[in-house]
């Protein structure tokens, strides 16, 4: 599939689908920008993801009046895809790509491709998220962006300021090693991709551009919303369990692996438990109403409780504490027992303090009640699986070795000293 034969330093991927509106001027722009400021040899690749319009005859009538300008067309959508074909087959140095309507300012095409082709960097990414950075774009999409951002540092443990800006840039040998492991084809894949480098010890490189968003962007952002979650459970639960070989790609590639090496900062730590925990919640009502029938509101309380006390401390130990590995498995699950009978205890009371008021209390009042106790349980759960159950260890300081007093001073001649010798 490789459009090209010969080897540039930078080749820049554009992702289009239905764009037949500003093609045209953008490719046009696009090229004579590099022509005029890019002083490394590049090449531009148009990348069709299956458009109805007249898309891709505008494309290859581009590819056939401009230099360095290539065609691709794919029978289906998807901007992780396009990336994926592109950069898979490419044999350039620097694979990059950035967004049809150019919303990000071209001057940061130079300091975005400059630390990968010097070796400083594996992978450039464009970012709208700091100070310096200048962009325009309404309120909704700014507290969507910074939103999805924030959730992307805190449960990812990511580093990096801004995830989906469409202004990339990566390394043949990184791109090589990581696109394989992508699983994401569509606007997940500058998330997925990202988070795999950085745990893998790549060097991710942050430009602050310019920005002005389009208002004629076409982007479901609820479907697309609906479907980042999904990844980043998808990618949470595959780290977690140490599906995917990062620790390997850092060996190869020559550099040390970055991952929560220390547990999660506090605030993610309360962030996390308190997702896992209104999950649990959800569950234990779940099954207290379908085992209440069959074994009467106590018992269903107990084997509700523990069902998801289990399923609550093994989510806890990798998602919100940071630990991974099967040493100690067996002891956090009984310390976590521990723990579990004691909001047994608060819940169970809360349980019989109800009937003393009420003797004929309802299924929907018991509900009412055990949720309430296991709002209390859950912040007594937490402060003792951080504590105790989870509690990091600091190594003790160690001691420094006693001084070795120095040989007493004397005034004896060497001849003397040899003689008594």
């Amino acid at each position: 599939m490789n459009l090209w034969s010969e080897r540039v330093d930078v080749e820049i991927v554009v992702p289009v689908y239905n764009e037949e509106r500003v093609l045209q001027e953008s490719i046009w722009r696009l090229h004579r920008y590099l022509s005029l400021h890019l002083a490394v040899d590049w090449r531009i690749t148009i990348v069709d993801n299956a458009s109805t319009d007249r898309t891709l005859t505008i494309a290859e009538g581009l590819a056939g009046s401009l230099s360095d300008v290539g065609v691709l067309h794919l029978d289906a959508k998807g901007r992780g895809r396009a990336l994926k074909a592109a950069w898979g087959s490419s044999n350039a140095r620097v694979l990059a790509y950035l967004d049809v309507d150019l919303s990000t300012d071209l001057a940061g095409l130079a300091p975005l491709v400059a630390p990968l082709l010097s070796g400083h960097s594996d992978v450039a990414i464009g970012t709208r998220l700091t100070r310096t950075s200048r962009v325009i774009r309404g309120t909704k999409r700014e507290f969507i962006s910074r939103s999805y951002n924030g959730l992307v540092r805190t449960v990812l443990s990511a580093s990096f300021s801004d995830a989906q800006c469409g202004f990339k840039a990566i390394t043949r040998e990184a791109a090589a090693r990581l696109l394989p492991l992508v699983q994401d084809d569509s606007w997940f894949f500058d998330t997925e991709l990202l988070v795999l480098a950085e745990r893998s010890g790549l060097r991710i490189h942050e430009v602050p551009v310019d920005w002005t968003d389009d208002p004629d962007s076409r982007v479901d952002l609820r479907r697309t919303a609906i479907d980042d979650l999904k990844g980043i459970w998808r990618l949470l639960n595959d780290l977690g369990r140490h599906r995917i070989p990062v620790e390997a790609i850092a060996e190869e590639l020559g550099r040390g692996p970055i991952g929560p090496t220390t547990p999660p900062r506090f605030l993610s730590q309360v962030l996390r438990f308190g997702i896992v925990g209104v999950l649990s919640t959800l569950a234990f009502a779940l099954l207290f109403l379908v085992l209440r029938p069959l074994f009467g509101e106590q018992a269903a309380n107990f084997l509700a409780l523990l069902l998801t006390a289990v399923a609550n401390t093994g989510v806890n130990r990798w998602f919100t504490f940071g630990v991974t590995g099967r040493v100690g498995a067996v002891r956090h699950q009984i310390q976590g027992l521990v723990v579990f009978g004691l909001a047994w205890c608060i819940t169970s009371g809360s349980l019989v303090t109800l009937h003393d008021v009420i003797p004929h209390a309802s299924p929907a009042e018991e509900i009412l009640v055990l949720t309430g106790a296991n709002l209390v349980a859950t912040v007594l759960r937490f402060v003792l699986l951080r504590a105790w159950v989870f509690r990091t260890h600091r190594a003790a300081p160690q001691r420094r070795p006693a001084p070795v007093p120095a040989p007493p001073a004397t005034t004896e001649s060497p001849e003397t000293l040899e003689a008594a010798q």
